[in-house]
């Protein structure tokens, strides 16, 4: 959705943007714990019911952390989980719990969210928040995923940050 008053706000600055980070990586722990419970439950069913053997380790911790193949999909699904979290934020409202503390919003330069598409895109460019230290060489505020996506971090005006259901509004 397209919101031309959200176009006019200034853009974040780099320590804005990393109170923000820091709001959000508590909460991205918090997504990271949730998703590993799940995740071992369901490995635990699967090996509890016989789906999955147990090759010879005594505990099904052992087996999920010496398996490579048990491994590597358990760490897939933690991070997608993680890079869901901040996709599903940025594309239905524009702000992750973070961001609306620190009153930042990310869309596209005329003021319309991110499609789902163009979020995981953001993820995948922000390279953990490495992205954002470009913005202390680029004069125009925007950070390495910014500018890859077409997007911008603002700063919200009080009012604009109390509204309710973002969905564009």
């Amino acid at each position: 959705m397209l919101n031309s008053e959200h176009a006019n706000f200034p853009r974040a600055s780099f320590v804005r943007r990393v109170g923000a980070i820091i709001y959000d990586s508590l909460l991205a722990v918090a997504v990271y714990m949730f998703a590993g419970g799940i995740g071992f439950g369901v490995f635990f069913a699967l090996q509890s019911t016989g789906l999955i053997a147990m090759n010879g380790f005594e505990h099904t911790s052992d087996l999920l952390n010496n398996t490579p193949l048990y491994h590597g999909l358990y760490q897939l699904w933690l991070a997608l989980c993680v890079c869901s979290f901040y996709a599903i934020f940025w594309s239905r409202g524009g702000q992750t719990l973070g961001m609306r503390a620190w009153r930042l919003k990310v869309q596209h330069p005329n003021g319309q969210n991110l499609s789902f598409i163009t979020a995981c895109a953001r993820v995948v460019w922000s390279l953990l928040g490495i992205g954002n230290l470009w913005i202390l060489i680029n004069d125009d505020k925007l950070a390495l995923q910014d500018m890859i996506t077409r997007s911008e971090v603002v700063v919200l005006s009080v009012e604009a940050n109390q509204m309710r259901n973002w969905h564009g509004a």
